[in-house]
């Protein structure tokens, strides 16, 4: 699977530009893009519901938290 990234931004609308930032973001990403992948291959080979795993993976995502938020 090939991700497709976006132009990233700072919170000011500002771009992200730092070449070392954005390949930490890119290897980040295809990490978890794979794991996700491989758990979500693992889930429906176990014979889980594709809808339910694809729900609860949008769901993890949105429950993340920030850390740095004050």
């Amino acid at each position: 699977m090939s991700l497709q990234l976006p132009t990233w931004y700072a919170p000011d609308g500002s771009v992200v530009s730092c070449t070392e930032k954005i390949k930490v973001m890119t290897e980040n990403l295809q990490e978890l893009s794979q794991m996700a992948q491989d758990a979500f291959e693992d889930a429906i080979l176990m014979g889980c519901d594709e809808r339910q795993v694809r729900a609860f993976l949008v769901e993890m995502m949105q429950r993340l938290e920030n850390p740095y938020q004050s």
